[in-house]
């Protein structure tokens, strides 16, 4: 796979002023008026080139990914969002029968809302889901649902997962794990054009670093070591 050119461009319009008195002039990253200085904060924005494909088969492979990634992230966007709503409405209730009762609540609600289009998910997607919740909050669906329902109920949970060849442990780490960094990188593209919501990760991700690290990955073997892993 041919590598992908990254570009960091820092996005301002400069305009040139005269200096005279009373005037606005620039410097560096500041507007001087007069004798006082206003901050002009510097968005930071990754551009990248359009992607190369060695094969038809490495360009089928990919989008046939891309696809499955914008599938399931929505809902790990989602999952993090109720979590922060959750755990705020929870924050002041002392009593743990209204904590559970709160919690009841939010599980029937997204029960009715979303069962009927999570089955559809494929077991591709849903094994993306997994990895992306845990992305985005910075715990397993396993936890979250230990946490929120009870350990038995998660044990069980997990268990008839493993059926499906799904891991409800499963964590995210595109620094190890070739699959999770073309997950990032799917993202970042997205992100990048808008195709997906921004969501900042629960912890750190440099996408820069990872990007070189992984410079010589070949989705088509990527690809087809999950499909022979699962199939």
């Amino acid at each position: 796979m041919k590598k992908v050119a990254i570009l960091l461009l820092f996005i301002l319009p400069f305009f040139a002023f005269s200096q005279k008195k009373g005037k606005k002039r620039v410097k560096d990253d500041l507007f001087i008026i007069k004798n006082d200085s206003l901050t002009i904060p510097l968005d930071e924005v990754i551009v990248f080139d359009k992607k190369h494909f060695d094969s038809s088969k490495e360009k089928k492979y990919f989008y046939w990914y891309y696809k499955k990634v914008h599938n399931a992230y929505p809902y790990a966007k989602m999952a993090s969002e109720i979590l922060v709503k959750l755990n705020d409405s929870i924050a002041g209730i002392k009593s743990k029968r209204k904590k559970k009762k709160m919690i009841k609540k939010m599980q029937k609600y997204l029960e009715g809302e979303f069962t009927d289009e999570l089955k559809k998910m494929t077991r591709t997607e849903g094994r993306i889901l997994i990895k992306l919740i845990h992305r985005q909050t910075g715990e397993t669906l396993y936890n979250l649902i230990k946490d929120y329902r009870s350990g038995f109920k998660a044990f069980w949970y997990n268990t008839s997962a493993k059926l499906f060849k799904l891991n409800l442990k499963n964590e995210y780490h595109p620094e190890s794990i070739p699959l999770d960094f073309l997950v990032e990188d799917i993202l970042q593209r997205s992100f990048a054009d808008a195709t997906l919501e921004y969501q900042k990760a629960k912890y750190p991700i440099d996408y820069f670093k990872l990007k070189e690290q992984w410079k010589d990955l070949k989705t088509v073997d990527v690809i087809d070591g999950y499909i022979q892993k699962y199939k």
